[in-house]
């Protein structure tokens, strides 16, 4: 077991399986970050995670500019996994794209999908860049669970397959200033929709109210922007049915 003054500061995401007695090889750029820039050396302490077997303290056996080496000595942290919610967003510009996804990783959505909607400002993305934001969001609010970030797919075809068992909580800007009751929504598997800056389509409008898994709720008495919109839901709902 650590003394509490071998507790390690820097936590890194790493793909390999961790557990009593694991070496762990670092790649060229986690060497450069822990031995070049933190100035990490052999005998040192790193707390590493991979999204499965929670977060170990791990000693530096070997360290050089492009290449090291960690030896798993204890588990710290059990994984932790967040509640069942997915959050279904529509891309605006990159940099509160971005936002979005490292909030929703802080903030326990178990998945996130970016979806094209009528008024969607971006139909591209790079799912590897979001992924890697949502891994540095887990890495700096001491998570042990990062969300897979899928690619950007069309809203009408996750609708049309929608899981029957997943309710579906339709953040709608046309209610706003309408009382929100989420305490009465039931327990499950759920998903929140936020839409574009521009907010949805009529029909997807239509679409999403007849949806019969929807719920549609206000955000509140004013209009939100997309990025403040899926933080405002995402910390309603936890409050409401997650687990905070």
């Amino acid at each position: 077991m650590f003394s509490p003054m071998e507790r390690a500061k820097i936590r890194l995401f790493v793909e390999q399986a961790l557990g009593q007695g694991n070496s762990v090889p670092m790649t060229q750029p986690q060497a450069n970050y822990l031995f070049n820039v933190m100035r990490l050396g052999v005998g040192d302490v790193v707390a590493l995670f991979n999204g499965q077997d929670g977060e170990w303290t791990c000693r530096v056996v070997d360290a050089a500019k492009r290449r090291g080496m960690v030896v798993c000595e204890a588990q710290t942290l059990p994984l932790q996994t967040p509640p069942d919610l997915w959050l279904l967003f529509a891309p605006i510009k990159k940099a509160r794209t971005d936002f979005i996804v490292e909030k929703a990783a802080e903030m326990g959505a178990a998945r996130i999908f970016p979806v094209n909607t009528d008024y969607t400002n971006s139909d591209r993305i790079r799912q590897d860049k979001l992924q890697a934001h949502a891994i540095e969001a887990a890495e700096q609010c001491g998570g042990t669970y990062v969300p897979e970030v899928a690619n950007i797919q069309k809203l009408s075809a996750m609708l049309d397959t929608w899981p029957e068992d997943r309710h579906l909580l339709f953040c709608d800007e046309s209610m706003a200033g309408e009382p929100s009751r989420l305490n009465e929504l039931p327990q499950g598997p759920w998903a929140l929709v936020i839409g574009p800056e521009g907010g949805f389509s009529e029909r997807e409008r239509d679409t999403l109210r007849n949806h019969p898994q929807s719920h549609a709720i206000s955000l509140g008495p004013r209009i939100l922007r997309a990025d403040t919109a899926a933080v405002a839901a995402l910390a309603l709902w936890q409050a409401a049915l997650g687990d905070w």
